[in-house]
């Protein structure tokens, strides 16, 4: 009877211990995401559980694999230009086949801003697609031959993400404080960053909101650049859609459009985190396809050289001529991601060989690509900062790519783009480096105006209180305009850059504007005695991109015209800005409504050749679906 209870203890012991080292299984859901009539494989599609943040991206061959707990999920899969899908019952034990309808122009056959203007012949499409992707594959492959782990697959969640905290712009008085002055910001990075968190299934965290950022990620009908400056400027006033009583202010500017043929030479230094972070389909993959395509747009007089950052930093390539585009894709073909982020020693390198290759009266650049998970080093913000305003003053400016979830150090890569005279691109798909690297190759590479600043005094006389919308990390002292050792933003070509003002006009109720205590010893007082018809007056300074003594232009902004419809610029900027509002919860939203942004935005959506303005729609109904989610569940 003894040695039967002890059989089975043991056997006990031994169930116990099986349950233990083998868990609860994962199952492989493997699938194909092809373009629809055309059979196009589709890189960097995303494809996400329904109802959780599990998810991967298509591989070069358009493929992807799932890992997930679940035989049979549900899959929702979208992409830039494409019609959202969401399939049901997709289960482990076939290979599936879908195929995306396009919203947009195919990428070959969308007009852009670089040196070739012929599109590729139709009928090599698909091998110039993977010509020009293969850099991804042998991390494909990679990926897709790691042994399974040892316990059930649960993805990474997005808590190690780091964006600086927003705080709002609230409503000044213009007898307490007329002068409103700040840095104009051409960064689009929080909308890509934004759409990525919607298109997942998630709302985005608040701060990774800069409604600057989103409004300016859309192109704008605006006048040419004419005369001795190298922008316009343009200004509308309308009532606020969602607080009709108050007025918004639009201010746009658009700079000169240089013919591709008209750009400098450039110096381009490519500086690419290839860390053990960077080792998802989504990072270091997707960094060298995109980088394949602004490759292809190098003219022979350009140059080109790569530095590359993991526990060391190394040059990988030394300058090369932009003729020899073979070489050039052959160093990205060799890149593999691990080891450990000397992100400060790539940084120094890369700033070492731009100045060692500099053209004068030429384009000096380095393009920084990484998730920004700098920890060996010197990676410290203040010393990183410090480093770079130190550098831009030699002529070399900055542009930085950022890539990747769950690790995203937007905060960093926000603070290096706006000290090191440069730019903050977010690139979570190919359509997307298309868009920043292509189609804006111009405006993201060429710098025809830097430290750009406007201030705007307004006329307590038509202004009770006034708010900029955003540009909250862009402020300026108002002693920063006249200063022209004051870094500001830059203005690339063919850019456009759009500023909106609240005003709540004289006579109007509010309890918006904050109470301050009468001052002891002395008043505020109006003592306005000139352009008491004016709302405001707009000054804007700008130096070019090699100077050191900024120019100076200004303009008044006149009474509103009592019957004139407002344009498409003012109603999609503002269907946008109340987007931003809405995903903020901002304290200063008034009545805005998903049915008000989808109105206006329907109605100022114009002809949109690249179908960014009809995504955008679609994303306020997919968060508009979210949050009626939310409040279900609660």
């Amino acid at each position: 009877m003894k040695k039967l209870f002890l059989f089975f203890s043991l056997a006990a012991l031994l169930s116990a211990f099986e349950m233990y080292t083998h868990p609860e299984p994962f199952y492989e859901i493997k699938g194909e995401v092809l373009e629809d009539g055309t059979g196009t494989p589709l890189i960097g599609v995303t494809v996400m559980e329904k109802g959780t943040k599990n998810g991967v991206m298509t591989d070069v061959d358009g493929k992807f694999l799932l890992k997930s707990t679940n035989p049979c999920v549900s899959l929702v899969l979208s992409y830039t230009g494409y019609q959202q899908q969401e399939h049901s019952k997709v289960c482990h034990t076939e290979e599936h086949k879908f195929n995306l309808i396009p919203d947009a122009p195919a990428l070959d056959e969308v007009v852009v801003i670089g040196y070739e203007s012929k599109p590729k012949p139709k009928k090599d499409r698909r091998k110039y697609k993977r010509s020009q992707l293969a850099a991804g594959q042998s991390m494909a492959l990679m990926q897709r031959s790691m042994p399974a782990p040892a316990r059930p697959y649960s993805p990474q969640p997005l808590q190690t993400e780091d964006y600086s905290t927003i705080t709002e712009n609230r409503f000044l008085s213009p007898l307490n404080e007329p002068l409103s002055t700040f840095s104009i910001d051409v960064d689009a990075a929080s909308y890509s960053n934004v759409r990525r968190f919607i298109q997942n299934g998630n709302l985005p965290p608040k701060d990774a909101v800069r409604i600057e950022e989103m409004v300016n990620y859309f192109e704008y009908d605006y006048p040419a650049a004419t005369g001795e400056h190298p922008f316009s400027v343009i200004s509308e006033m309308g009532p606020s859609p969602w607080a009709p009583e108050h007025r918004l202010l639009h201010i746009g500017m658009k700079a000169e459009q240089i013919p591709s043929g008209n750009l400098p030479p450039s110096n381009f230094v490519f500086l690419l985190d290839v860390s053990g972070s960077m080792n998802a389909s989504n990072k270091l993959p997707l960094l060298k396809s995109a980088f394949k395509l602004l490759v292809d747009q190098l003219r022979p007089n350009d140059k080109v050289s790569i530095v590359v950052y993991a526990g060391a930093a190394g040059l990988v390539l030394p300058s090369t001529k932009g003729s020899n585009k073979p070489k050039i894709k052959e160093a990205f073909d060799q890149l593999q991601a691990g080891g450990s982020t000397a992100g400060g020693a790539g940084i120094k390198l890369a700033y070492k060989i731009a100045r060692e290759n500099f053209v004068q009266q030429g384009n000096n650049r380095v393009i920084l690509a990484t998730d920004g998970d700098f920890n060996i080093g010197a990676s410290s913000d203040a010393e990183m900062v410090r480093f770079i305003e130190k550098e831009r003053e030699s002529g070399v400016f900055l542009t930085v790519l950022g890539f990747g979830m769950g690790n995203y150090k937007d905060n960093k890569m926000q603070q290096l783009a706006n000290k090191g005279n440069g730019n903050h691109a977010y690139i979570d798909n190919l359509q997307e480096a298309k868009k920043v690297l292509v189609n804006e190759f111009g405006a993201t590479m060429y710098a025809v105006a830097k430290d750009v600043k406007l201030q705007v005094e307004f006329n307590p006389n038509k202004v009770q209180a006034y708010r900029l919308i955003g540009y909250e990390n862009r402020m300026l002292n108002k002693e920063d305009f006249n200063d022209d050792t004051k870094d500001a933003g830059e203005l690339g070509a063919g850019h456009t850059v759009t500023a909106i003002y609240e005003i709540i006009p004289t006579g109007v109720k509010t309890d918006l504007l904050a109470k301050v205590d009468d001052l002891k010893y002395q008043s505020v007082q109006n003592t306005t005695s000139s352009g008491s018809g004016e709302w405001c007056h707009v000054k804007l300074r700008y130096k070019q991109p090699d100077g050191a003594k900024s120019k100076l232009l200004e303009q008044s902004i006149a009474p509103e015209a009592k019957s004139a419809k407002t344009s498409d610029n003012f109603r999609w900027s503002a269907a946008v800005a109340g987007f931003g509002l809405s995903l903020r919860d901002s304290p200063f939203k008034g009545n805005v409504s998903y049915a008000l942004i989808r109105e206006l935005a329907k109605s100022a959506k114009g002809k949109d050749p690249n179908g960014y303005r009809k995504e955008f729609i679609d994303l306020v109904d997919q968060v508009e679906q979210l949050k009626s989610k939310i409040t279900a569940d609660k």
